[in-house]
């Protein structure tokens, strides 16, 4: 069974909803034991970082969620803030981030011949893939999904990074290393782009 992480932030119904139309079972939970059962996990996320660890760090999560994911090595997909908490630190805040990802995050940077691209951003954007990866399977080329961010996800490992997004320039917007995954974007907003995702993420990883 997949579990969705319920530490308190993240569309975690209509991410449920999601993947109950691609025909794949999602449970909502904050347990351990049915977080430590799970086949695979998501960890979603709306917000701040610092709100996103803290919520983490007091939820008394983090010692299921390391053995599962760094020991286990069980599949987990961060969506949006979900992904950013997989890094070493952001930008955005003071407390360290879970490390799972030798990655950080910044705040957009656009060029000064670009101040007309707003922050966050917050539109319908398309991928652009680097890597063959599961997630990907059966998808259109440069297919869309909708963010809403003002910080992203820098890798310090390029081999991690599965596609780039453009938004004044080209940001990581997928990555993956082996087990961990995940996507600035949300899929539960992206309608059939999101569904394929989601249904790859239960199906062919």
């Amino acid at each position: 069974m997949i579990v969705i992480i319920d530490y308190g932030l993240g569309n975690l119904n209509s991410i449920a909803n999601m993947f109950k139309k691609v025909g794949v079972q999602a449970a909502i939970s904050s347990d351990p034991e049915m977080i430590a059962a799970a086949d695979k996990l998501v960890l979603p996320g709306v917000g701040a970082f610092d709100a996103g660890m803290r919520n983490l760090n007091e939820s008394g999560l983090l010692p299921v969620l390391n053995k599962c994911v760094l020991d286990r090595k069980i599949p987990v997909l961060g969506l949006c803030l979900g992904m950013q908490l997989m890094a070493r630190e952001s930008e955005e805040g003071q407390i360290p981030g879970l490390g799972w990802l030798d990655a950080s995050v910044v705040r957009f940077n656009v060029p000064d011949n670009q101040r007309q691209l707003k922050i966050p951003h917050m539109s319908w954007n398309t991928l652009e893939i680097h890597k063959a990866h599961p997630l990907f399977s059966e998808m259109v080329d440069e297919p869309r999904f909708y963010f809403v961010h003002s910080y992203h996800l820098l890798c310090h490992q390029v081999e991690d990074v599965l596609a780039r997004t453009e938004y004044g320039y080209r940001f990581d917007s997928v990555v993956a290393r082996g087990n961990i995954m995940g996507v600035q974007f949300h899929p539960e907003k992206s309608h059939k782009f999101g569904m394929r995702l989601l249904k790859n993420y239960a199906e062919a990883i």
